[in-house]
């Protein structure tokens, strides 16, 4: 497990707020407060696998979180299971869906007094959080926004090659994948992981960043273009990347062959079709993609705004951002000028 230090910069304020999820794992909630009371509702910003709350934090000038407090927003960090901040576990998009991201709302709401929240996911804090949405898990949700993939993975060929035949051949040899073995390899199968990955990707001189692209896909980079990272940022994400479990990626692969979610767990909240059925949510959803995604394409995003939209003609909606990646989307070095704007025009339409 790591730990970050808070980076509230001066003027903000930032508590901890520790909640248990419905099976019991201790799990946090990060409370951003600016020099200003907030006028407007909260918003709780989700990230994906095997990094933490601090991901939408990262070292440029305006990050997400200043922009929703600059906004009035109160705003909301959730570490749920795949977070680096807790305890490491061999989790699976049920387990979140179920027991994490509603009892994270709920305490929310306690904590707030409020009975609505809006939500911005990314990645696979997306899409275990749409799980919980179609189930009707977290009611008190009504504006959803989701960045890079939603209810349809879809991955370039190589990636999908990958998820079918390397994933269960390294389940054999680990339980966890480990970007961190770019500072620290220690045992055989990180080495020779880490000799691979050394050998196989060019792109820069970040062995953490090169793990990352080897871990979440096939690209040269998969998660973010280069272009769009200041030098600070690309030295940053070194620690911010670390453990993420093989039962994650072994329930991708089967969502990939499906062609959307799928449930692997037999929770009773979570039907067999969960991903196929109409939602049991009311919410307005936003489904972002960066238009040069080469973790998860931006059909993936396409696909579940064209099936939503199929239930509430023009109600939601899609974006597709040029010249972004996966989490460039957030921690861009101009994502404040190309892509926050968006969010927050969203985020201000009534629902």
């Amino acid at each position: 497990m790591m730990q970050a230090q808070s980076s509230a910069p001066p003027g903000y304020t930032e508590s901890v707020v520790p909640f248990r999820a419905g099976d019991g794992r201790a799990l946090n909630l990060h409370h951003i407060r600016g020099p200003r009371e907030p006028t407007q509702g909260p918003v709780v910003l989700i990230h994906g696998a095997g990094v933490r709350a601090d991901i939408f934090r990262a070292p440029v000038k305006q990050t997400l979180v200043d922009a929703l407090l600059a906004a009035g927003y109160d705003v909301w960090l959730e570490n749920w299971r795949a977070s680096i901040d807790v305890e490491p576990s061999e989790w699976t998009l049920d387990q979140a869906a179920v027991h994490d991201h509603p009892k994270a709302i709920q305490t929310i709401v306690r904590e707030t007094g409020r009975d609505e929240v809006k939500a911005v996911i990314h990645c696979q804090g997306s899409t275990s959080f749409m799980l919980s949405a179609m189930a009707g898990l977290v009611p008190q949700v009504k504006l959803i926004i989701s960045n890079a993939v939603s209810l349809h993975p879809v991955v370039p060929r190589s990636a999908r090659l990958k998820a079918r035949y390397a994933v269960p051949v390294v389940s054999r040899l680990t339980h966890y994948l480990d970007p961190q073995w770019g500072l620290h390899a220690e045992g055989f199968t990180p080495r020779v992981i880490t000799l691979l990955v050394k050998a196989t990707h060019h792109e820069c001189d970040n062995t953490v960043c090169r793990l990352a692209s080897f871990t979440y896909g096939t690209g040269f980079p998969t998660l973010w273009r280069h272009e769009n990272l200041n030098p600070e940022t690309h030295e940053w994400l070194k620690h911010e990347f670390a453990k993420v479990p093989l039962t994650f990626f072994q329930q991708m692969a089967e969502c990939l062959r499906a062609g959307h979610l799928v449930p692997v767990e037999g929770y009773r909240e979570l039907p067999e079709d969960v991903a196929e059925r109409p939602p049991e949510t009311d919410a307005r959803f936003v489904f972002l993609a960066g238009a040069l995604n080469q973790c998860f394409l931006p059909e993936s995003q396409r696909r579940t705004y064209e099936r939503f939209s199929k239930y509430r003609p023009g109600y939601h909606a899609l974006h597709v951002i040029p010249d972004y990646g996966h989490l460039d989307v957030f921690m861009g070095q101009d994502a404040a000028r190309d892509v926050f704007p968006l969010i927050l025009a969203e985020l201000g339409k009534p629902v």
